[in-house]
């Protein structure tokens, strides 16, 4: 039997026309609350062992009588396995995790003690009503309903079926207006005996949460396999679609087996003038790297112990917000019992047996034939998308005799971060170094010039 673990993420939404996938916009310097990708699908999943907790955030913002979700199952899922999860946990964790930018201030080149280095960014330390259907009917349609029960605004279905044209007939009789394509893509399913998870809004429930959103799902269950499907989810997209996968396992850090898992280009120094557009820094930086793999690669943009940060955008969630993600294993840890996360230059007391790894997937059909398949690895060493912002001494050439030979190196980093910044992002390197105030080609003072004065 295909795993458990293989259902979610096959999401369709139905009755609401289909819509280009996001690019992120905004600013990002390390503040808390900023997030990176807009509109694109987030899931969270927590995992130790064959138990796995997978919460999904729905970025729906079409009508909420016109919202439904449809997610192959290989059991029936009790209703106590199913859960309302909470929007602003997937903000923290977002905020936590997203690539970041740090400022860091040249030393006076005329006194001998280095100064501290100083963070960037000021606080970035800171933080419809029951379904209805026939029964006679869907047994017509070699359609079984395995169970129905509401959860907090939703209301769900399980269904069995024999073939998919007779579930693609069922699920348009009842009000499901599949897109085209929809009865192939449920086929290899039905194949596997999986079941069908199917939810739509109750408004008169979703009026009384006084709630403007869906609320994430959240899904329990035992497996021994490690997957998450995204083939169904590909048949209603008008082009490539963006993933940001939070893992949350109790060891190390987890990559997939099917695809290529590449880490993002990190501790790049690029030249200051991004502090003020560091969203389309990043966005630039990610589309190159994508096409550099040809749509091809998942990527890592972060991985780390939830205890502790170094250098913080927002703080590690905490044992509680931790439990209402799944992470159910720090019970069995009693120092880490109502644990406060440290934000702190390195583990000591910190640590905790929860490790962050932070995925992010661009992909389509032709480039993604496969449903992801993970594992969770030993690689304990943390890893975050970071670029560097290296602030030049603002003094005069005359203020000492080092302080020439500063500005002469400093005119050498400055072409090597214009090139850096260029060779991230595929911008052209003539607009780079116009847009930093150099000229083409550096051309540094000879080395001789300054041995005799």
């Amino acid at each position: 039997m295909l795993a458990l673990a293989a259902f979610l993420l096959c999401t369709i939404t139905f009755l609401a026309p289909p819509r280009d996938a996001r690019a992120f916009c905004g600013f990002y310097v390390g503040s808390a609350g900023a997030t990176l990708y807009n509109h694109a699908s987030q899931v969270a999943m927590a995992r130790s062992g064959d138990r796995i907790v997978i919460s999904l955030m729905n970025d729906y913002d079409g009508p909420l009588d016109r919202f439904a979700l449809v997610v192959p199952v290989p059991v029936v899922l009790q209703k106590g396995q199913v859960h309302i999860g909470d929007r602003d946990l997937f903000k923290k964790l977002d905020a936590y995790s997203a690539p970041r930018l740090v400022e860091y201030h040249d030393e006076n080149p005329c006194e001998f003690i280095r100064p501290l280095a100083e963070a960037a960014p000021a606080g970035a330390m800171a933080y419809s009503g029951a379904v209805s259907m026939s029964r006679e009917r869907a047994k017509a349609l070699g359609v079984s309903i395995e169970a129905e029960y509401a959860v907090g605004e939703y209301d769900i279905v399980i269904l069995s079926a024999k073939e998919s044209g007779g579930l693609e007939t069922w699920l348009a009789e009842n009000g499901y207006q599949i897109p085209s394509g929809a009865s192939r893509a449920l086929e290899p399913y039905i194949r596997q005996q999986m079941k069908f998870f199917v939810a739509k809004v109750d408004l008169k429930a979703q009026k009384r949460t006084g709630l403007a959103y869906l609320r994430p799902l959240q899904f329990a269950f035992e497996s021994p396999k490690f997957m998450l499907p995204i083939r169904l989810g590909m048949i209603n997209a008008q082009g490539p679609q963006d993933l940001v996968i939070y893992m949350l396992t109790r060891e190390g850090r987890v990559e997939t087996t099917n695809y290529r898992t590449v880490k993002l280009p990190t501790g790049k120094e690029i030249p200051g003038y991004v502090r003020d557009e560091f969203g389309d820094f990043y966005k630039a930086m990610f589309n190159h790297q994508v096409r550099e793999t040809d749509m091809r690669a998942v990527f890592t943009e972060y991985v780390w112990n939830m205890g502790w940060c170094d250098p913080c955008a927002a703080p590690p969630l905490t044992h509680d917000e931790l439990r209402q993600l799944g992470v159910f294993w720090l019970d069995d840890y009693p120092g880490t019992q109502r644990y406060q996360p440290l934000i702190m230059p390195g583990p000591s007391n910190g640590s905790v047996p929860v490790t962050l790894t932070r995925l992010h997937i661009r992909y389509s059909a032709d480039t993604f034939p496969e449903d992801l398949m993970f594992q969770e690895t030993e690689d304990q060493e943390n890893f975050q998308a970071r670029y560097v912002l290296q602030i030049p001494w603002e003094g005069s050439p005359n203020a000492c005799p080092a302080a020439r030979n500063y500005l002469d190196d400093l005119r050498i980093r400055r072409f090597k971060e214009a090139q850096e910044l260029a060779d991230l992002t595929g911008w052209d390197v003539d607009a780079v170094m116009k847009r930093v105030g150099l000229p083409r080609t550096p051309d540094p003072s000879p080395w001789w010039q300054h041995i005799w004065e």
